[in-house]
């Protein structure tokens, strides 16, 4: 492997044949992760939490970003405040369950007290530390930097990073797309699920932005939507757009195959739901525009904010929150997303449609999990590099791979140590009044043709 702080031959690209690859043992090797730990897990700005998992002063959630342990919580002045999972005295964990709600924070070891907003309140045997104890040096320590973007909590631990939207860029009119959905905004469905991958990080990333492998792998989702009566036959090559957000985010748009909670009907959802998702989408029209509410309701899209925030708009909302545990393994926690005002049988309609693909047991997950396994054994063969050159010498869509480049470019930069990353696939601003005009026309000429089927 390259000495530490040459420039890493580990990704590799020729414009002139139209080749990119990606060298394997980036995926193996010890060493690269501990170069990833260092250059983009402490450097780059990491998803956290969403604000309406802590409602309530007091309210607190825990988990581990980027290998540190962090906590958010709400104080009673109304603010998220993130710190880190340790206490000030000798270390131990101060929230010691995924999430609850204290009025006071108090380490078990020791009984020092924290309030919310991460003061020093109690200690035993105070007077025992002298007439210099500083009480007020000794609170919750921080992580350096820690902002939001509408309600979505993010960390970093580099006190020089540049503010966190410069940092999420173009990737922010994705999240606005989740966001825009309600007029009372998103929350994270209470409950989580959470799953070890044996399979190293990056290829969920790839994963999450391929959507290529959708109709081979998920072909028995595909085929029990159809058995349904339900989908169309829009998923297939050159009706959707691969962005590369630049930064390392990147997404892709494509006319949605299924229905969507949103405000896309199909009958999946039965006749009685006809009349309340049409009002649904009248309404996104009413607020939004035709053009916005059309990519709301009527698209799909996944985004990933590097590096490890995924973000799924399909079927339904997934969050997920990447948690590399070493070169072969990857922890998912996934939430579901869902209009803060959304009443039960809504909900209840969303959360079914979540379950049945994003679940742990529904139709895409455990075939993306498999499939990723797969990959991380399949590099034990030694074969030396993965391709990823799909559309280098077309405008892409969203089955190329222009947006998993622009990931991998930004990767070798960062743990290279190298210069920011050539942008030439960058993806200039897009005409959506154009794009909905095609993919209306795309949806006709499917119902025309399932019309004559």
């Amino acid at each position: 492997m390259e000495q530490r702080g040459e420039p890493a031959r580990w990704v590799e690209e020729d414009p002139t044949t139209g080749t990119f690859r990606v060298r394997r043992s980036v995926m193996t090797d010890g060493a690269v992760w501990r170069l990833e730990r260092e250059r983009i897990f402490a450097r780059r700005w990491l998803f956290a939490g969403h604000e309406s998992e802590v409602p309530s002063p007091g309210d607190y959630v825990r988990r581990t970003v980027g290998t540190r342990p962090i906590f958010l919580v709400r104080g009673a002045d109304g603010v998220v405040r993130a710190f880190y999972n340790a206490c000030p005295h000798r270390g131990a964990t101060i929230c010691r369950q995924d999430a609850g709600q204290a009025r006071s924070l108090q380490c078990f070891y020791h009984s020092w007290t924290f309030s919310p907003e991460g003061a020093l309140i109690a200690l035993p045997d105070e007077e025992g530390y002298g007439p210099n104890f500083d009480r007020g040096a000794m609170g919750l320590v921080a992580p350096p930097r820690h902002e939001s973007y509408r309600g979505f909590h993010f960390v970093c631990y580099d006190p020089a990073s540049e503010p966190l939207a410069a940092f999420l860029g173009n990737a922010r009119d994705y999240l606005d797309l989740v966001v825009d959905q309600s007029v009372a905004g998103v929350r994270v469905v209470p409950g989580s699920q959470r799953y070890v991958i044996n399979a190293n990080w990056k290829l969920l990333v790839e994963n999450d932005l391929d959507s290529y492998h959708a109709v081979p792998l998920h072909k028995t989702y595909f085929s029990y939507v159809a058995g349904l009566g339900g989908g169309t036959a829009m998923h297939g090559r050159g009706m959707g757009l691969a962005r590369n957000l630049g930064g390392g985010h990147g997404a892709f748009d494509a006319p949605a195959p299924y229905g969507r909670p949103v405000a896309r009907w199909d009958p999946l959802f039965g006749d009685e739901a006809r009349a309340e998702i049409a009002a649904l989408r009248a309404g996104l029209v009413a607020r939004h525009g035709e053009v916005k509410a059309f990519r709301m309701a009527d698209t799909i899209r996944n985004l990933v904010t590097y590096p490890s925030l995924l973000v799924n708009d399909g079927v339904a909302v997934t969050v997920r929150l990447l948690e590399p545990l070493g070169p072969d393994a990857t922890e998912v926690t996934a939430w579901a997303l869902a209009p803060a005002e959304e009443p039960e049988p809504r909900l209840a309609r969303r959360l079914d449609s979540f379950l049945t693909f994003y679940g742990p047991g529904g139709f895409a997950t455990p075939d993306d999990v498999e499939a990723l396994e797969s990959c991380q054994a399949g590099f034990a063969a030694g074969i030396e590099w993965s391709d990823m050159s799909r559309g280098m010498h077309r405008t892409p869509v969203h089955t190329d791979e222009a947006h998993i480049r622009g990931f991998w470019r930004q990767w070798a930069a960062d743990v290279g140590g190298g210069p920011e990353p050539d942008q030439s696939e960058a993806s200039g601003p897009v005409d959506w009044s154009t794009v909905m005009a095609d993919w209306q026309a795309g949806f006709a000429r499917a119902a025309a043709a399932a019309e004559r089927a």
